[in-house]
């Protein structure tokens, strides 16, 4: 990724970030310039929505606090990406951000 990409894609890149709808708004806003930078935080927060259903079935199925423990893990990394979006960077995410890019790698 360039300097130049990551600038262009900085703004879209945080949006997707917020909410299932802003990450809606990003992909639909970058299928024309098919920014790379936009698509690599588009892949983490994919991945950290899989991670909040999963939190949200461990809360109501498995136990109350397994489901919450794993809601504030997918909170955090939340945290992380937004950062990372913000200041430019294409991090992935700890442990799981390599395995969502290698699972959402169709999303260009």
């Amino acid at each position: 990724m360039t300097t130049e990409q990551i600038k262009d894609g900085k703004t879209l890149a945080i949006v997707s970030y917020f909410t299932f709808i802003g990450l809606i708004i990003a992909i639909i806003m970058n299928l024309e310039k098919k920014n790379p930078f936009v698509n690599f935080h588009a892949r983490q927060m994919l991945g950290l929505i899989l991670m909040l259903i999963f939190s949200n079935i461990c809360e109501k199925y498995v136990h109350t606090w397994i489901g919450s423990g794993f809601w504030a893990i997918t909170f955090i990394f939340w945290i992380i990406g937004l950062v990372y979006a913000i200041q430019g960077e294409a991090k992935t995410l700890p442990v799981l951000g390599e395995t969502f890019q290698k699972w959402f790698k169709n999303l260009q």
